[in-house]
């Protein structure tokens, strides 16, 4: 498996806010207050409109428990009112049978059964909630997960290379897939209480009007430091993700085997586990921070609350004494005040979990709404397959870049050809292999294959037509027939097309030599999982690009690195013979390989400065001729 990006983990651990995407098309205006703002009404009612696209999300992933927790809601907040009246009734019929001398205890019987059938109904409501609330939760965080991957698989590399888009990634993995449930379990539990309260405030009315308006009122502040405390973690949550996402790659690192090996060797875990420590620290601070602010206004504003209730009491309590009302009257006014009460503190608190979620669910939709360019292509042939391809003076600049990758570019490769990339890092020989299999579109200029430019080919047809193997090419846990069959996905499964790339990659070798042959797991990430050489991996690689036959350009990414020279030239060599009717293009380092090119092309800080057959090149003694030469003196 390919490591993360080295210039990745640097912005995530830096902080870096620069992207190559910053712009309007593709980067979306977060929800809710921007850093360093208070809440404000607007800002509060603004982020709800994320509420009707989380119900519609849940009822599309299954209609019949939405329908059957709707139904449950309203019966579990129809009950408790009913249950605070019987109750009164079952105390004035107490009353009424010990003034008549309890010679007829059956109405009070009556009453007490009526009371527990409607408790076992309160029950069963809630139990049924819990079962809904349950299996929506697997379903739905199913659906949210493969809705954020779906989007993973239509982004440009682009995306993938930029470090606001991972911050992007991060959000809505780690929070957003759970919260659409949260929001429909609070939305409903909103519905909930706001019948019960209504119930209890029909009844509360007969005593007095005062009454309902204090009920109402009482928690109202403390609801509104809730709220605010909510957009304060939520910005201090989209502040913190590159170093969250920084902690993530040191798990990854301490943990993982490909980094095992010079983690102990150079002895770097103690220093990474600080560094992991450190960030936790820094994080534990600000949490802690706006947890007791939190706390402390909560618990401030909460005795208001309790004030109020307790002069309720007192009043309900004075009104029986006067008798003003009847025992079993305050009986259930108290009840249905604290009841009432507790359904205003949850609907309050719902709301500002609502508000909380809403926040959260931005990031999710801001991730699943970044804008992808639409496929423009649709041609399937090109009108001059003799022509092969063609690079007309082509320039490249990365996004946000100071510098072009590449600039200038004009070259012919005709089938049949083979064409040899040389070069410094960095001077621009992955990035032309990036524009031909159109991961990037040339800034000016154009490239075409068959005669047709590759911006009117279809993707999936143009992707068919090449086949590369990249040098930092993935090396996946899975079998090793798997991993040959990925070059083709088609026949990812087909292990004759297997067998057959695989002599051709050179691999068939030592894969029967495996306990299970193509059958074999491969990395230790699962069980009975075998690991292979890095000259092995190569040969798995090289196999795979073999999987395309229908291929006819084949590129080779330096994916022979790990090999010795001997070796590698053998490999291109087998390679060429192989390919004969197709082009092939070679990036190496090792020019006895190169020089087995019919053409090579130098490049240099994004410019081709050379062109032409080996022999050519030295003829012409330059840059070519004096790299050749100090590495031919090193094999001397």
């Amino acid at each position: 498996m390919s490591n993360p990006s080295p210039q990745r983990e640097i912005n995530a651990r830096t902080g870096r806010t620069g992207s190559r995407l910053a712009t309007p098309a593709t980067v979306a205006t977060p929800a809710g207050p921007a850093p360093g703002e208070g809440l404000t009404l607007r800002g509060f009612f603004s982020v709800f409109r994320f509420s009707s696209r989380a119900i519609g999300l849940v009822w599309s992933t299954n209609s019949v428990l939405t329908i059957a927790l709707g139904l449950l809601t309203v019966v579990a907040g129809v009950l408790p009112a009913g249950i605070a009246y019987v109750g009164s009734l079952i105390v004035d019929a107490v009353v009424a049978a010990t003034r008549a001398g309890g010679t007829d205890p059956m109405p009070v019987i009556e009453l007490v059964m009526l009371e527990g059938v409607l408790i076992a109904a309160v029950a069963a409501a809630q139990r049924g909630i819990s079962l809904c609330q349950s299996l929506l939760r697997a379903q739905l965080g199913q659906r949210v997960n493969v809705m954020i991957l779906e989007k993973a698989l239509t982004l440009d590399l682009q995306h993938f290379e930029d470090s606001e888009f991972y911050d992007k990634l991060t959000r809505a993995r780690r929070e957003a897939s759970s919260r659409p449930l949260s929001l429909i379990m609070r939305t409903f539990g909103l519905v909930q209480n706001g019948i019960s309260l209504v119930s209890y405030a029909a009844l509360l009315s007969h005593f007095s009007h005062w009454a309902v308006a204090v009920l109402l009122l009482a928690g109202l502040p403390a609801f509104i430091a809730e709220a605010k405390f909510s957009g304060d973690a939520f910005r201090l949550f989209r502040w913190r993700s590159p170093e969250t996402r920084m902690q993530i790659y040191l798990e990854t690192v301490i943990g993982r085997e490909d980094y095992a090996k010079e983690v102990k060797l150079y002895g770097l875990g103690p220093r990474l586990l600080n560094r992991y420590r450190d960030i936790f620290r820094r994080l534990y601070r600000e949490d802690r921070a706006l947890t007791i602010r939190r706390d402390a206004w909560g618990f401030g504003l909460g005795l208001i609350a309790t004030v109020a209730l307790y002069a309720a009491y007192a009043w309900i309590a004075i009104s029986a004494v006067r008798s003003l009302i009847t025992l079993g009257q305050m009986t259930m006014y108290l009840a249905l005040f604290r009841q009432g009460q507790s359904a205003v503190s949850a609907m309050l608190s719902g709301v500002g979990g609502m508000y909380e979620d809403n926040l959260y669910l931005s990031t999710l939709y801001e991730y699943l709404e970044t804008e992808v360019p639409a496929a423009t292509g649709s041609i399937q042939h090109g009108p001059h397959p003799e022509d092969g391809i063609r690079f007309e003076d082509v320039s490249f600049q990365y996004p946000g870049a100071e510098q072009a990758a590449l600039e200038h570019i004009s070259l012919n490769l005709k089938p049949g050809a083979s064409l040899a990339l040389v070069g410094e890092n960095g001077s621009g020989k992955t990035t032309l292999i990036k524009l031909l299999t159109r991961l990037y579109s040339p800034t000016r200029g154009r490239i075409l294959l068959d005669g047709q430019d590759l911006a009117e080919w279809d993707e999936s047809a143009l992707r068919q037509r090449v086949g590369v193997i990249f040098q930092d090419f993935a090396r996946y846990q899975m079998l090793v027939g798997e991993n040959v069959g990925a070059g083709d996905e088609r026949f990812f499964e087909d292990e004759p097309r297997w067998r057959e790339a695989a002599q051709k990659g050179r691999a068939s070798e030592f894969i029967e030599t495996l306990p299970a042959g193509y059958q074999t797991q491969l990395g230790k990430w699962f069980k009975d999982g075998r690991e292979l050489s890095g000259g092995q991996w190569q040969k798995i690689a090289l196999s795979r690009a073999f999987m395309r036959t229908r291929a006819d350009v084949l590129v080779l990414d330096e994916p022979t690195a790990a090999m010795d020279a001997q070796a590698e030239a053998e490999v291109f060599e087998h390679f060429r013979q192989l390919a004969r009717e197709r082009i092939t293009i070679l990036i190496s380092h090792r020019f006895s390989t190169v020089r087995m090119a019919d053409r090579i092309a130098v490049l240099d800080h994004g410019r081709m400065v050379e062109y032409g057959s080996h022999d050519e090149l030295m003829k012409q003694g330059g840059r070519y001729a004096h790299l050749f030469t100090l590495q031919a003196r090193g094999y001397r």
